[in-house]
């Protein structure tokens, strides 16, 4: 599959700076490197990007995760190898990644599990991972960008 055009991030610079900026902020919000990895693989997964998976994928592998979790991401609520904490991220991330499926897609007992695990600084470094993963998801998947491909 060809892209339909150049990756916007390349014909406006400037936004990468923005992006750059919210990843250090992220960064310094303190959620754990490993759980923030696994939002962004379970919300590509979701969408269909494949870019954005095979990106995380080679990310989180480069920070230290295994290929075993990675294998069960997609599966984890039927996997013992996640943590709890790990399970509220990746619940929140499913419920905030497919809005559209019912009202009120993140319910009170969604933030409620995650928030037993985390603090509000955390929290707000996985929801922004969440809604950025979401974004750089639809910005490639409708100029559609190769798997493979990086910004």
């Amino acid at each position: 599959m060809n892209a339909r055009m150049t990756n916007p991030a390349e014909i406006l610079p400037d936004a990468t700076k923005g992006v750059q900026n919210i990843y250090k902020a992220i960064a310094q919000a303190g959620a754990p490197g490993a759980t923030l990895e696994l939002v962004h693989l379970r919300a590509s997964q979701i969408n269909g990007c494949s870019p954005c998976v095979f990106g995380g994928i080679k990310s989180a592998l480069k920070n230290g995760e295994t290929d075993e979790r990675l294998h069960q991401v997609a599966a984890w609520r039927d996997s013992d190898l996640f943590t709890a904490s790990e399970r509220a991220a990746l619940e929140l991330t499913e419920a905030a990644t497919r809005l559209a499926d019912r009202p009120g897609a993140v319910t009170d007992e969604i933030w409620a599990a995650a928030a037993e695990h985390f603090d509000e600084r955390q929290l707000s470094g996985i929801v922004m991972m969440i809604a950025l993963t979401n974004m750089f998801n639809r910005i490639n998947t409708t100029v559609r960008t190769p798997a493979g491909a990086t910004w």
